[in-house]
């Protein structure tokens, strides 16, 4: 991943998220949302450790780094996919896109909260920007959704995906800082994060029994290497580059890949709106990563 520059990074990021929220909707409904993230996180996080493994790597560490590793697995691995699956059941995954366009805004306001980190009006220009074009384009599904009494529990999901998203990415950025290991903190991390998930799964009564669907599996398998150990590594490595308010900006363009994923196997038809809307979430996302 070092040797990648920070667009190759960025790209790698927002073309594979883009359409895991298609993917996630093949999850949806076959199993209860914590044994998907559960499943997902422990095949993520075994590939991760096995690599290590087979790089010698060190894979021993004190009870304090572990209780960081579970810190940033239970937040950016565990309880927010949780609320990511949850939403999805209750509103189209277009709206819970919208939501995680905030994450820019949301991260940055995180960092300068709890690392003194400076952002530019510039930067809080563009995340607004971006937030506005991700709404103009699926403002018609807000529309069709406004009807429906699941809209506010799939809101505050989305609402607690992206708050809970923010805190496991800046305990990630913290955990850097102080110089743990970048693989093995994302291997257990996402274990942590699989076993919170499974934890939550057990004390609902939940059932851990896997579909015999072929889409089902493959779905998951995407998920879990493509949508999880590539993505994140990609993504960690770019935050650590370039700070996790920047980073978060992967939020405000992967809904354009969705929006194309939707056209191309939903039935989605956009329109003047949606194009309007893209134009204005290319720029803020510009605005975001332009060096002063």
């Amino acid at each position: 991943m070092y040797r990648l520059k920070n667009w190759q990074l960025f790209a790698t990021c927002v073309l594979i998220w883009g359409t895991t929220w298609y993917a996630i909707t093949f999850q949806v409904g076959r199993v209860a949302p914590e044994v998907g993230v559960a499943l997902r996180y422990t095949i993520a996080g075994t590939v991760v450790l096995v690599s290590c493994l087979l790089r010698e790597m060190k894979l021993r560490f004190t009870l304090r780094e572990h209780l960081l590793f579970a810190l940033q697995g239970s937040f950016l691995y565990g309880v927010s996919y949780i609320c990511v699956y949850r939403a999805e059941q209750h509103v189209v995954s277009g709206l819970v896109a919208v939501g995680y366009s905030a994450s820019p805004l949301v991260t940055g306001l995180g960092a300068w909260m709890a690392f003194d980190t400076r952002y530019t009006a510039r930067f809080v220009s563009g995340g607004l920007l971006g937030i506005a074009g991700i709404a103009l384009m699926f403002w018609p599904e807000f529309g069709r959704a406004a009807g429906s009494h699941d809209v506010a529990l799939g809101a505050l999901f989305t609402v607690a995906a992206v708050l809970l998203s923010a805190v496991g990415s800046l305990t990630a950025s913290r955990n850097r800082a102080q110089g743990l290991p970048f693989w093995p903190s994302l291997g257990y991390g996402m274990l942590y994060g699989a076993a919170v998930s499974a934890v939550a799964a057990m004390l609902q009564g939940q059932v851990f029994a896997a579909p015999a669907v072929a889409s089902w599996w493959i779905s998951l398998l995407y998920l879990a290497l493509a949508g999880s150990v590539l993505t994140f590594a990609c993504f960690l490595t770019l935050q650590e580059r370039i700070g996790p308010g920047p980073t978060g900006s992967v939020g405000v363009m992967t809904p354009l890949i969705a929006l194309l994923v939707s056209m191309a196997f939903e039935g989605f038809r956009p329109g003047a709106l949606t194009f309007t809307g893209a134009a204005l979430a290319v720029t803020g996302n510009v605005l975001m990563l332009r060096r002063a």
